[in-house]
């Protein structure tokens, strides 16, 4: 037995955003951001890091709704335009810097390097399909990977039963579609909990979820290891809390390493910097400057104007990465010893939850880090054991049975993220839409609908899922995209009543059939869904 357990889940996700009806559209970005800048490197150092012999045991969550983009032809097709269109711009970057920005040729030549060896593997080993990546690493033994919500739905603030039911059941069937087997663990979407929930989980074969610290921490009875061992509710699933010492040194952009004068800075972009008509081939056709993730300088400072900041030196970078791996490291073992004296023999488990996405694209080098760290632990000591919550659950140690707190890792840790004077607005719309859904389920549950009226139903039910999405909420709330998530949000809403109004005409017209056509193609999500789901009769 080690002398400790550490688990890393990464939590990949991000709201389905597809617009057929444009060429081109700016939130779509976020997904290719992401490919590019985190899901590509991560895979790539998880792969190599087997290859090596240094399994990287870890756990993922990668999002129904990110599954369903990343197999999506649409946005394959367009994310191969994207990264052709920046290794295009990458090039012309390293012959300007030759002539006039010495300063930053290198890093120019770093963007070539890494883009070119990305649409390798894209097009490539991995066939334009990232699941199916995530599926191999999964099937090797590398990661554990885990569902989450369907749509990132925010269970405590869905109002019925059957509508939070449906948004774990959809989770799980669409999981079992893409990984080809059951999953073991959810990460409940912004580790929202309330008592009862577990119950849910149950019912759909989930062994544990993911919460953070206070639901065990103010949990009944106290945790007789604070949250450095899971509980168990009592219906044995599993609770697994995020450890704050890790979060603070990994995910703190003041104190965590990331903050690093070193590392790459996240907000100086060519994008921004260079004159538009060079830009122009690049950017979309309205010509508005956007981020387009080459980015030439460091951090410097914290107190350091934008205009200030130090040239980019990858080679320093990636040095400061080996050195807070190793760091990481030995603070594992520390926090390891000093725990395992306090407990009495027993092993402690230091479970550290992040958004995936900080790795690599607000923290460049995250990936690399995470290169380091695994190798480190796998060669250099034998103290720390990296395993995934499945794997502490088989390895037979006794967990203590306690009912967990309600909790979010919002602000505060509850709900006000979620729900405040910004957004409390979405509420009555998304509940009502809710309680109509499992009207409409239960009545043709017991009547057959016809397969217009299966086809109307169906689409009912993406469009209540895709309004709850937590996203939208958490954006208006943030300040960040609140135009475009509101406009969301109440499309879904109006898409939702514009299907209802059509169930219940007795005949339809050619104009009712071609919006929903229109609406199916736009709204693809989820295209083995029954909208039985949200019916009373399927608990």
């Amino acid at each position: 037995m080690p002398l400790g357990y550490f688990s890393l889940i990464l939590h990949a996700h991000l709201p389905f955003v597809r617009h057929p009806e444009y060429p081109e559209f700016l939130e779509e970005d976020w997904l290719y951001e992401a490919i590019t800048e985190v899901y590509l490197p991560l895979i790539f150092i998880f792969q190599s890091l087997h290859e090596a012999g240094a399994r990287p045991r870890l756990a993922m969550n990668v999002s129904p709704p990110l599954c369903e983009m990343l197999a999506d032809e649409l946005l394959q097709t367009r994310y191969t335009r994207h990264l052709e269109n920046l290794i295009e711009l990458s090039h012309k970057e390293v012959a300007r810097t030759r002539r006039e920005d010495t300063n930053f040729h290198h890093v120019a030549k770093m963007y070539v390097e890494n883009l070119t060896a990305s649409l390798d593997l894209w097009n490539g080993r991995y066939k334009r399909n990232l699941v199916n990546a995530f599926r191999e690493l999964q099937d090797e033994g590398v990661v554990e990977i885990i569902t989450c919500c369907a749509t990132h739905g925010f269970l405590p603030l869905i109002s019925t039963q059957e509508a939070r039911r449906a948004q774990v059941r959809i989770a799980v069937a669409n999981y079992k579609k893409h990984f080809g087997r059951q999953p073991r663990g959810i990460w409940l979407a912004e580790c929202a909990y309330e008592p009862g929930l577990e119950s849910l989980l149950a019912e759909s074969g989930l062994d544990y979820f993911i919460s953070d610290t206070h639901a065990i921490l103010y949990g009944d009875p106290r945790p007789r290891y604070g949250v450095h061992a899971p509980v168990v509710c009592s219906n044995g699933t599993a609770v697994f809390a995020r450890d704050l010492e890790t979060s603070q040194q990994v995910w703190s952009a003041e104190i965590g390493y990331p903050g690093n004068a070193l590392y790459r800075e996240f907000y100086r972009d060519i994008g921004w910097d260079a004159p538009l008509d060079y830009l122009k081939p690049h950017l979309h056709e309205d010509a508005a400057r956007r981020h387009l993730g080459l980015k030439y300088h460091r951090i410097t400072g914290r107190d350091i104007p934008q205009n200030k900041k130090e040239p980019y030196i990858p080679a320093m970078a990636r040095e400061r990465a080996a050195a807070d791996a190793a760091h990481f490291l030995g603070e594992r073992i520390s926090q390891a010893q000093k725990l395992r004296e306090t407990f009495e023999g027993h092993p402690p488990l230091v479970v550290s939850p992040y958004d995936a996405e900080l790795y690599g694209h607000w923290w460049y080098e995250g990936p690399q880090f995470l290169d380091f760290f695994f190798r480190k632990v796998h060669f250099d000591q034998d103290q720390i054991q990296c395993i995934t919550p499945g794997d502490f659950l088989d390895t037979g140690l006794p967990i203590q049975v306690q009912q967990p707190t309600a909790s979010s890792w919002g602000e505060n840790g509850y709900y006000k993220v979620w729900i405040n004077e910004q957004n409390s607005w979405m509420y009555p719309y998304q509940h009502d839409a809710e309680r109509q859904m499992t009207e409409f389920a239960e009545r043709f549950t017991t009547a057959e609908p016809s397969d217009m009226q299966a086809r109307i139903l169906a689409q009912m039910a993406r469009e209540l899922l895709l309004a709850q999405s937590s996203d939208w909420a958490f954006q208006i709330y943030k300040g960040t995209t609140v135009e475009y998530s509101t406009r969301r949000f109440q499309s879904h809403i109006h898409r939702f009543e514009l299907l209802r109004k059509m169930l219940e005409q007795e005949t339809l017209n050619v104009e009712s059939l071609d919006i929903l056509s229109e609406i199916e193609a736009r709204d693809n999500i989820f295209g083995e869904i029954d909208f039985r789901v949200f019916a009373r009769a399927t608990s």
